[in-house]
C-alpha cells in the first residue's frame, strides 16, 4: 500500500530548528519527485520547497521557495526510504500543518513542481508551530 506519513512537528520557540521526516511505504521514495507544502490556518496550502527523483545517473536537486531558502534543506535517507525537511531559525509565520507528498511518477527526468496539485498522494500532515 503507498502511504506517505509525516513526522517531527512541535512547538519551537523562535530561531530554533526541527527536522521533519516523510516516511514511505510502498514505494522508493528517493526515485520519485516529492514536495513539501504547509498550509496555515486560513491560508492555502502553499510550496516550501520539493526535490526530484533520481535517475539513473542523476541525483535529485531540491528547489526552495524564497520564504524557505537558505533556511530550509530538504535531503533524502536512502537508508530508510525518507525524506527530511530540515528547517532553521524558524519564525512565528512559519507556524503551519506541514505536508509532504509525491505524483508516483517513476523515472519522471529532471524538475520537480511547486504547484501542490501536481500531486496526488499526500501524508495527514504534522503540525508546526513556532512561539515563545
Amino acid at each position: 500500500q503507498v502511504q506517505l506519513v509525516e513526522s517531527g512537528g512541535g512547538q519551537v520557540q523562535p530561531g530554533g530548528s526541527l527536522t521533519l521526516t516523510c516516511a514511505a511505504s510502498g514505494f522508493h521514495l528517493p526515485y520519485y519527485r516529492v514536495g513539501w507544502f504547509r498550509q496555515a490556518p486560513g491560508k492555502e496550502r502553499e510550496a516550501v520547497g520539493c526535490i526530484d527523483g533520481d535517475g539513473r545517473s542523476y541525483r535529485g536537486v531540491p528547489l526552495y521557495s524564497d520564504s524557505a531558502e537558505s533556511r530550509f534543506t530538504i535531503s533524502k535517507d536512502y537508508t530508510d526510504n525518507t525524506l527530511h525537511l530540515e528547517m532553521n531559525a524558524l519564525k512565528p509565520e512559519d507556524t503551519a500543518v506541514y505536508y509532504c507528498a509525491t505524483d508516483l511518477v517513476l523515472n519522471a527526468g529532471p524538475g520537480c513542481y511547486m504547484n501542490p496539485q501536481k500531486y496526488d498522494r499526500w501524508g495527514q500532515g504534522t503540525q508546526v508551530t513556532v512561539a515563545s
